[in-house]
């Protein structure tokens, strides 16, 4: 990594939207999705708050003014530094599955239920969890009272927000099935049967009740009372799929402390999300299946990168739908995943002189009869990454799934479909699928909130994306455009984006990358020319300054001083 990671050569970046520039400070910084979330941060952090205290603030917005993406009916991974202690905590807020589900939850006799029709309605949504996640966290590193990091949610509520011109447009696209079937997404939503239009003063204040009981009563207010009995009644009245979940769902919810999935590529150590998320071990494999190659060397956004790089993450990918899964429901220790020896082996299949093609998994566990899953994941996600001023910090992926969720809302907030991540197929080839539908387990994601640490132990990049099943990708892109090529956070953001899931390689339109095409069918490559909509947010950490980048796709930006 360069010496100067502000004041670098500036790479060619994605066509078709303003570029932006790295935001620099020297206290503090706070790169959020949306910028009053990002000022809602800010002002935590400018009353003495931490870094976890920030995120709560930001999540409560979030919820308000990209409701597409994420909210307290959602759930999160949390990485969270504590820079006192030189110690790295994570934090699982995923969802969980009702009670009262089956592994043929998704299945119509032997067939599986569509993707698409599975997202509407209550069979689809799973408990949510970033509320008890992010309680848990401040429990142990907040410095303010929690009662009062939603002020400016609850008055912006209250008082209206100027709805976002993506907000808008997505709206407008009506490409949820069940967004205008269910009365209170429908009013909320296509107020006067019309969809909601930029610069619109949306008021929520059923929200802005629900956030201010949450503030004085605790994460418990959503899970043990009236809100929870709510949520079910929704959830199991629905029309459209009704679900079968209970308030004893709600009150056996638990986050749980994780250990973080931590390795070494180059002189640095990777570290992100353990299982059910795979974003840990699978932005970690990329890396380190590409360690032997000097990729400095290599033009970046080459075809011949692009080579590597699409081989290391169809292996990666591969890996990712037979071997990951909620570990608490596996036999398996995914640290056989990232075994140096194991990645070495996998290593030798990425090579210049190899064509690309489809691979299978690896064999990192003796003997295992394992079916291969296959789950869809939607690019509606939020990630945010904050430094406060002690140099805590936090990297957080939050989502409800797909676009506004299962459609479904209640006091003012829509619920996820997360359940929609869960394999439909319980087995294969008469194998069992790792990543079933079972009662109370979590469902695989893709989230990769991830911190890097250079050789002293200290913290130097904080980075995560949205963008489903891709965002392994995005981030794995954006730390080698960072640690390989000398670029700042935000150059490597701006950068067009490449995306290879062991199905084809998907070079951003709009960008040089269309020109690589031929060349790229010639090394053995399927290609498609398509919008890849990434959403990273992140924050570089040299010489005693704070590097923010924000992901000119989106209307994110960083803020602080």
């Amino acid at each position: 990594m360069a010496q100067d990671s502000v004041n670098r050569a500036e790479p060619e970046a994605a066509t078709g939207y303003t570029q932006k520039k790295a935001f620099v400070a020297k206290d503090y910084m706070v790169v959020t999705a949306n910028p009053y979330a990002s000022w809602a941060g800010r002002n935590i952090i400018e009353k003495g708050g931490s870094a976890i205290d920030a995120a709560v603030a930001v999540q409560a917005m979030l919820t308000l003014v990209e409701p597409q993406s994420s909210g307290i009916g959602g759930g999160a991974f949390i990485l969270y530094w504590d820079n006192k202690s030189q110690t790295l905590h994570t934090y699982d807020g995923r969802e969980t599955a009702p009670a009262n589900v089956n592994s043929h939850w998704f299945m119509n006799g032997t067939k599986p239920m569509k993707w698409i029709d599975a997202v509407v309605g209550g069979k689809s949504v799973g408990v949510p969890g970033v509320m008890k996640a992010l309680e848990m966290a401040q429990n142990e590193f907040g410095h303010l009272a929690w009662k009062d990091l939603f002020n400016d949610a609850i008055n912006t509520a209250d008082k209206g927000f100027r709805v976002s011109k993506r907000l808008a447009d997505l709206v407008a696209l009506n490409y949820h099935p069940g967004l205008k079937k269910f009365p209170a997404s429908a009013s909320y939503f296509y107020p006067s049967g019309k969809p909601l239009s930029e610069g619109f003063i949306r008021k929520n204040r059923p929200l802005a009740r629900t956030l201010l009981q949450i503030a004085r009563q605790g994460a418990d207010y959503m899970y043990k009372g009236r809100l929870a009995e709510k949520i079910v009644k929704e959830v199991n009245s629905s029309k459209i799929n009704p679900g079968s979940m209970t308030e004893q769902d709600f009150a056996a919810y638990k986050a749980i402390k994780r250990d973080p999935v931590c390795g070494m590529y180059r002189e640095f150590s990777v570290c992100g999300m353990a299982p059910p998320s795979s974003g840990g071990i699978n932005v970690y494999q990329i890396l380190k299946m590409l360690e032997r190659h000097d990729l400095s060397q290599i033009e970046l956004l080459s075809a011949e990168f692009i080579h590597l790089f699409s081989q290391a993450s169809a292996l990666a990918y591969a890996d990712r739908e037979q071997f990951i899964a909620d570990s608490d429901f596996t036999n398996l220790p995914f640290a056989a995943l990232i075994n140096t020896a194991y990645l070495n082996r996998r290593s030798q299949d990425v090579r210049l002189n190899k064509r690309w093609r489809q691979v299978r998994a690896g064999r990192p566990y003796a003997d295992a009869k394992i079916g291969i899953g296959m789950s869809v994941e939607q690019p509606n996600t939020s990630h945010l990454t904050i430094v406060d001023k002690e140099g805590n910090a936090v990297s957080m992926t939050t989502s409800i799934e797909f676009m506004f969720g299962s459609g479904l809302m209640v006091e003012g907030f829509l619920l996820n479909n997360q359940l929609t991540d869960f394999s439909f197929q319980p087995s294969k080839d008469r194998y069992q699928v790792l990543n079933k539908v079972e009662p109370r387990k979590r469902p695989r994601s893709a989230m990769s909130p991830t911190m890097v640490f250079n050789d002293k132990g200290q913290l130097e990049v904080l980075v995560g994306s949205p963008g489903g099943s891709r965002i392994v990708s995005y981030v794995a892109q954006t730390l080698i455009g960072v640690l390989d090529y000398d670029l700042n956070i935000q150059q490597a953001i701006n950068l067009p984006k490449v995306t290879n899931r062991n199905d084809y390689t998907a070079l951003e339109k709009g960008t040089g990358l269309e020109k690589l095409e031929p060349a790229l069918i010639q090394r053995g490559h399927k290609v498609r020319v398509m919008d890849l909509n990434s959403g990273l947010h992140g924050i570089e950490i040299r010489n005693g300054k704070l590097v923010g980048g924000a992901d000119p796709r989106r209307e994110g930006i960083a803020v602080g001083r």
